[in-house]
């Protein structure tokens, strides 16, 4: 599957190159190479933009006015940016990780890890200003480009999903854009996002020297303790005394002064604040499973739903944790309350679908995988699809299931081949 999504973009933009060479950057209005035309960058954009925010964690669904808020600045940006007709989207996920990223057509997601460190809605533009640059002067395009004309003919497209242990197992769709959101720039790209939102920031009637201030605040974080905690960040968008110094400058040039919007961002802000130490239990308790403490992991995910019991998340990690001490059954209620607090999320059918499976409820193993599949492609949910199939003679569906499973590295991958070898042999 993830070969059949890789060449279904690149056998079109490959035939395009033959007759598609250089055209203009609508944003600096310089020439640029140009193999994927505007009407499949929006559909690539629409495509993996539900897919990607699944694997970085998924939509903050707790306070959906602060969606609401975002969106109502990001739009403010978008108008009076060089690409105005984008169909853009801004979206906030439920990730610790200060960061942002965008996908082609103007897809956009910042984390509330990003938000809780910002102090008025000046700096929120600044970061969505950023963002949307990237996605008007098609940045993440202009990657997708360069990597394919370096690796024609390669039948993949690797995996970008920083901390996350379903990482290897993402497929299709979601793979490329994860690759796309947390590729680095180029320094390039960066300064010229740094510019152009700037200017994007002045139109809407922000203070830019917020812009100044956010790049400060990312150079002092990343010389600080938590520079490992937000590599994520810095691997993406790199920060530097020097870019500090051309915003500043850029900012004297174009007038400071404008809206900062504190009060109205930190009401805004009031109730993701709130819930923070349930989100700092949280990090904790994923600290102390990679340190092998379950116990402690299991006290921490505890205080963390005490704070706030209606994150799904937090369930699914103690059912994971119930599932590490041979508890299988308490860990199905436990992922049965993350699937019921946020049904569309593929992680948490996904493990439910896999406890059921080890419980030997292969019905409700599955619906669940195949669901969790449909939004989001694993090799996991295939592999064990087939298993189903299999343990049900249905041999067609279980060939058609390993091999999908097949086409993806690791153990997972190697075990689905060696059942379709023996699958075929019969």
């Amino acid at each position: 599957m993830r070969n059949r999504v890789y060449l279904r973009w690149i056998a079109p933009i490959f035939a395009l190159g033959l007759v598609t060479g250089c055209a203009v950057n609508p944003v600096t209005g310089e020439s640029q190479l140009s193999l994927i035309p505007e009407s499949q960058e929006w559909a690539m954009g629409a495509e993996q933009y539900v897919p990607t925010q699944q694997t970085q964690g998924g939509q903050f669904y707790l306070d959906p006015e602060l969606s609401v808020y975002v969106r109502e600045v990001g739009q403010k940006l978008a108008a009076v940016s060089d690409r105005p007709d984008m169909p853009y989207e801004f979206v906030v996920l439920n990730n610790s990780v200060p960061n942002a990223w965008a996908l082609p057509s103007g897809k956009i997601a910042i984390n509330r890890g990003l938000l809780v460190e910002l102090e008025d809605e000046a700096q929120l533009a600044s970061v969505l200003g950023h963002e949307i640059v990237h996605a008007a002067a098609r940045h993440s395009v202009q990657r997708m480009q360069t990597g394919m004309i370096l690796n024609a003919g390669m039948a993949g497209v690797g995996m970008a999903v920083a901390d996350s242990e379903w990482a290897q197992m993402v497929m299709g769709g979601a793979a490329m854009g994860a690759q796309l959101a947390l590729a680095q720039y180029g320094q390039g790209d960066e300064l010229e996002s740094d510019h152009y939102g700037i200017r994007y920031m002045v139109e809407a009637g922000y203070d830019p020297m917020a812009a100044v201030e956010l790049q400060q605040l990312f150079v002092e974080m990343s010389e600080g303790q938590q520079s490992n905690y937000l590599a994520s960040l810095f691997s993406t968008h790199p920060p530097s005394q020097a870019r500090v110094n051309r915003n500043l400058e850029l900012a004297r040039e174009l007038g400071t002064g404008g809206y900062r919007g504190r009060e109205v961002f930190q009401k805004r802000l009031a109730f993701l604040k709130s819930r923070q130490p349930a989100y700092d239990a949280y990090d904790e308790a994923v600290k102390q499973v990679q340190a092998d403490n379950l116990e402690g992991a299991l006290a921490s995910v505890n205080k963390a739903i005490k704070l706030e019991s209606g994150e799904a998340m937090f369930y699914a990690l103690r059912g994971q944790l119930k599932e590490a001490m041979d508890k299988p059954a308490a860990a199905a209620e436990d992922f049965d309350k993350a699937v019921s607090l946020y049904p569309e999320m593929f992680r948490y059918r996904l493990q439910r679908g896999l406890n059921a499976y080890a419980r030997n409820d292969l019905a409700r193993a599955r619906t669940d995988l195949t669901e969790a599949n449909r939004v989001v492609p694993t090799a996991i949910g295939y592999l064990r699809l087939g298993d189903i199939a299999a343990r049900e003679n249905r041999r067609d569906d279980a060939i058609a299931f390993y091999s999908t499973a097949a086409e993806a590295g690791g153990p997972v991958g190697e075990e689905a081949r060696k059942k379709l070898a023996k699958l075929s042999q019969n």
